[in-house]
């Protein structure tokens, strides 16, 4: 599995110099061989391939008055723009041909000195270094000071000098390692995520959203304040923009720094996992999106989904459409649509749910039957092909087999 490992690095003057130099560089032969595509598909020619734009931006450029200044970085930070540049070629393509799974992907655009993140890469043909004395040692700009939080666990195979929007640096090491599967365990646990508590377990257990986002309010709202009145172009809205981005930062590391730790806890605690497919971009268009990105549910039901495989631990996806909160966990009864403000409901059966809990309890469940049902097992009745008058889609309906009431959940 290939991992990285982030550390921050404290270049000196000379050495941002040196880095803002390769930065500019990388950019405008990014830009260069964008420009001469899009040209040359203007102009009717034939779609220039990798090797031929190569010889152009980088080769036949450094020999010219206008880029000769390409020269003063290393040729690999170069040659990584443009195999960028080629990946987005191609994963706009495969999206295009419908090869590309998920949302659409645009085709390539400009690189601007004025992004919040500026980036270069080093591989193994650079020749970067991580000496003794625990500094990188980085092609044409020097040995830069790393604060090693932890160890590598092997040799990098590149690494990427990151410049995020807070003026910080940060080298990120690409590292494959090989998996470290955890002692097996008997507990399996299915998560339901929410709002008022970040994550609610089948077991009872409840672990209430920390809000960073929210906890910070008002000293953002007092930075963007101050920011909006500085005057545009003046050196105090330079540092103004800096102020909100290191506060940002700070929300964002914390609420990483808590996702990893409450991911790692169940990962280690669990032999398996499930959790609900939920779709973030859509619940970010609605009176909620604050909130729900301020949780950060992406994040960290990735973050369970790696360290499953990495540590030999089972992790699945529930459908989204499964009517995990109106099912009743003991006799699998759907119920009617309920509002958010219902926290606890009673079922015709005489079981009192937990909101939470109950959907908890159904996802861990429903998991369980996907899996046995990955193995071949039979869980689920056959298909069996409707009537031409009976094919219709109903909006109501359930995606699931198990929604069908009477059918109880195993």
């Amino acid at each position: 599995m290939q991992l990285r490992y982030n550390y921050r690095v404290y270049p000196d003057a000379a050495q941002r110099v040196a880095l803002a130099r390769a930065f500019g560089c990388a950019r405008v032969v990014f830009n260069d061989g964008l420009r001469l595509r899009q040209r040359a598909r203007e102009a009717g020619e034939e779609y220039i391939c990798d090797a031929e734009l190569s010889r152009r931006v980088i080769t036949e450029a450094k020999r010219t008055q206008d880029r000769a200044w390409l020269g003063e970085v290393s040729a690999v930070v170069l040659q990584q723009a443009l195999a960028d540049l080629n990946t987005a070629y191609r994963n706009f393509f495969a999206s295009l041909s419908g090869r590309r799974k998920g949302r659409a992907v645009a085709p390539p655009r400009y690189r601007s000195r004025k992004d919040n993140r500026q980036a270069i890469r080093f591989t193994r043909n650079a020749r970067f270094k991580v000496l003794v004395n625990g500094r990188l040692r980085l092609p044409k700009i020097g040995d830069v000071p790393v604060r090693w939080s932890r160890s590598l666990p092997c040799e990098p195979t590149s690494v990427t000098v990151v410049k995020d929007a807070a003026g910080r640096y940060f080298a990120s090491f690409v590292v494959t390692a090989d998996d470290w599967p955890l002692p097996p365990v008997e507990s399996k646990i299915g998560i339901d995520l929410g709002l008022t508590h970040f994550a609610v377990l089948s077991d009872g257990t409840k672990v209430t959203a920390p809000k960073f986002m929210r906890r910070a309010a008002r000293r953002l709202k007092r930075l963007q304040q101050d920011l909006a009145r500085k005057q545009r172009g003046s050196n105090r809205r330079k540092k103004a923009v800096v102020r909100v981005a290191r506060a940002h930062a700070r929300v964002a590391d914390t609420r990483r720094d808590w996702q990893h730790k409450l991911s790692t806890a169940i990962i280690r605690d669990n032999q398996a996992v499930y959790v609900e497919d939920l779709c973030v971009a859509g619940l970010a268009r609605t009176r909620l999106a604050k909130s729900i990105l301020d949780a950060g549910w992406a994040d960290f039901t990735a973050m369970l989904e790696y360290k499953a495989a990495r540590h030999g631990r089972t992790f699945g996806r529930v459908d989204r459409f499964f009517p995990s909160t109106r099912m009743c966990s003991r006799c699998g009864r759907i119920n009617q649509k309920m509002p958010l403000d219902v926290r606890s409901w009673a079922c015709p059966c005489g079981a009192v749910h937990d909101r939470d809990v109950n959907a908890a309890i159904n996802i861990l469940a429903a998991g369980q039957a996907d899996r046995l049902n990955d193995r071949r097992a039979r869980v689920r009745p056959g298909l069996v092909p409707a009537p031409r008058s009976e094919a219709v889609t109903y909006p109501d309906a359930a995606r699931s087999t198990r929604s069908v009431e009477g059918i109880s959940v195993p």
